[in-house]
């Protein structure tokens, strides 16, 4: 089971991981309504052999990127959800991030070896920037499974 931690808290964990000598695997996202299309990225972030960092949106982020009524599960739950899975180590909930030098930021601080991402992720080169500039590298784990969306899921459930 993985651990829940803050955004405040980054830091001091990179420094424990680093000074273990393990390779820290980082993705991020909202993962609302989670999915066997989620499962299956987080399944092969981790298994690029490492420690896997989640970086958990917060609800405002959601609710910003996806639009009204988002999200359907609140950022604590989804983190709890999120750190009960196997192949997540670490869950960080972030606050408010507004401006991508705020993501540039975390990166920094987490000092990822690799930053895990869906094929076709619309800010890949960002990321792999990102990746770069801490001496990572970035790295398309799965391709995104047409027709799974949680906005997709979450339109079924209300029509029930």
């Amino acid at each position: 089971m993985g651990r829940i931690i803050n955004y405040e808290q980054t830091p001091a964990l990179t420094k424990q991981l680093k000074t273990m000598g393990k390779r820290i695997v980082l993705v991020g996202g909202c993962f609302d309504i989670l999915h066997k299309g989620h499962i299956e990225f987080l399944k092969r972030s981790k298994s690029q052999g490492g420690i896997l960092v989640v970086a958990l949106e917060n609800d405002q982020k959601v609710r910003e990127l996806k639009g009204k009524g988002k999200p359907i599960n609140l950022e604590k739950d989804r983190a709890v959800i999120l750190s009960n899975l196997s192949s997540v180590d670490y869950v960080i909930c972030l606050p408010y991030l507004k401006k991508d030098i705020d993501y540039e930021t975390l990166v920094k601080q987490i000092e990822p070896d690799i930053i895990a991402v869906t094929e076709n992720d619309p800010i890949f080169e960002v990321k792999k920037g990102y990746a770069e500039s801490v001496g990572g590298k970035i790295v398309t784990v799965v391709a995104r499974l047409k027709g799974l969306a949680s906005s997709k899921l979450a339109q079924g459930i209300n029509k029930l």
